[in-house]
């Protein structure tokens, strides 16, 4: 799943508060087993689950990455919570977190989005749903993974809806060897 001598790149994106932990430790072991790197927003909830999961698989190659929002006042500095404990590769921006405001040019998430050759949503609330507007957007393939009971507000009827992790397993190979 190689890119010449890089490493393609998974973003996670998801609640920063619930950490939907099975479906989380699912598609971080699944992104490790296809030699990938994993980028989230290095935070809590999914981002620190599927870091977790990803970080636990012995002899993977890739590497837990994530785009983290700093202080105002310090951009050096992290906001708390951030990075979790599973980050192997911290950049710190000056850009703020994404929330309702997820969209707009001086967001994070676009960094998010760009850096990643493919998706997967995991349920979150309005910054999920800004990040996954904006692979839409930049026409960055995209599945959602939401489990029976999983949500992402005003999720774009074109973002593909995986039933089960095969699903995304599928997903991922056809659009990381593309």
């Amino acid at each position: 799943m190689q890119h010449g001598n890089r490493l393609p790149i998974v973003g996670v994106i998801g609640s920063g508060r619930k950490s939907n932990q099975q479906l989380a430790e699912e598609v971080g072991r699944l992104i490790a087993s296809l030699g990938a790197h994993l980028l989230t927003g290095g935070g809590q909830g999914v981002m620190s689950a599927v870091s977790e999961a990803f970080a636990n698989v012995e002899n993977r190659k890739g590497l837990v990455i994530g785009v983290l929002p700093c202080r105002k006042i310090d951009p050096a500095r992290p906001k708390p919570g951030y990075p979790n404990r599973w980050i192997e590769v911290a950049i710190p921006t000056h850009l703020p977190l994404s929330g309702a405001q997820g969209i707009e040019p001086m967001s994070r998430n676009h960094i998010n989005v760009l850096a990643s050759q493919s998706i997967v949503a995991l349920p979150g609330g309005s910054g999920t749903s800004c990040e996954a507007a904006l692979a839409v957007q930049y026409k960055r393939p995209i599945i959602a993974y939401l489990g029976a009971r999983g949500v992402i507000p005003n999720l774009d009827s074109t973002v593909i809806r995986a039933e089960s992790i095969g699903d995304v397993d599928r997903f991922l190979k056809e659009n990381l060897n593309s």
